[in-house]
């Protein structure tokens, strides 16, 4: 028997159980889930009621095609999320790798295709030059838009010293923070629903608790395949799938 057989057999580990016990477990933890989910609906509601902060200084960056502003960023959408990852010298891994935190969460990250369509953009930024940021991003596979910090965007939003996750929403020429999240609460981003729930409008979505005048359309029929979003959409075939399919979840 090997080291690893030995503290296995160790673990307390639960009992095994008849099916019928084990449905009835699963069933007594779903009523636990549910109200965990519904909490952070209601988390998500109460963030998209956050009072906003207007930015007025001017923030510099470089990106692959030279300079660019904060609202640059934005890339013409009303919602920007910002994520500072530590890639530069100084830090652990440099110049091969940026910090294995912020990898791990840069490797997380879904396809951009379904946060553009909700009217969002997703960067990252750091203080690495553009050419060892396009170097790394080939290393690893990454495609988000990648900046390099060259003001002190960094200092005024909080994370000069750690990674963080910053929102902005743009109206006209204007730009506001709306929400900051950072050390463990980075953890669960990565996921369209995670970013898209810690932005002002949320997933614009028909079911949400939103401020009135919100965006908002039915759950389901605004997904497509992240390949084919310049098409039109909602299919009418994806749209009677949903319908069928709410009618027989009764949600």
């Amino acid at each position: 028997m090997n080291k690893n057989n030995e503290t296995e057999l160790k673990m307390n580990t639960p009992p095994v159980v008849s099916p019928q016990e084990w449905e009835a477990a699963r069933q007594q933890l779903l009523v636990k889930e549910k109200e965990f989910t519904r909490s952070r609906d209601a988390l998500a509601a109460d963030r998209r009621r956050m009072p906003w902060l207007a930015v007025d200084k001017e923030y510099a960056f470089e990106g692959p095609e030279g300079k660019a502003s904060l609202l640059d960023l934005f890339h013409g959408r009303r919602q920007l999320i910002v994520y500072r990852a530590f890639f530069e010298p100084g830090v652990f891994g440099w110049p091969d790798h940026a910090c294995r935190g912020c990898s791990l969460g840069a490797d997380q990250v879904s396809h951009l295709a379904h946060l553009n369509a909700r009217d969002t953009t997703l960067v990252f930024a750091s203080r690495a030059p553009q050419e060892d940021i396009e170097r790394l991003k080939t290393r690893m596979g990454w495609e988000m838009p990648w900046y390099t910090i060259a003001s002190d965007f960094d200092k005024d939003f909080g994370v000069d010293e750690w990674h963080g996750t910053n929102v902005f929403f743009r109206d006209g020429e204007r730009v506001f923070r709306t929400y900051f999240i950072n050390s463990r609460g980075d953890e669960a981003m990565g996921s369209v629903w995670s970013y898209l729930d810690a932005t002002p409008l949320g997933r614009q979505e028909m079911w949400e608790d939103s401020p009135e005048g919100y965006p908002q359309t039915p759950p389901y029929k605004w997904w497509n395949w992240h390949d084919a979003y310049d098409a039109a959409s909602p299919d009418p075939r994806w749209v009677k799938v949903v319908d069928n399919a709410l009618v027989t979840l009764n949600l």
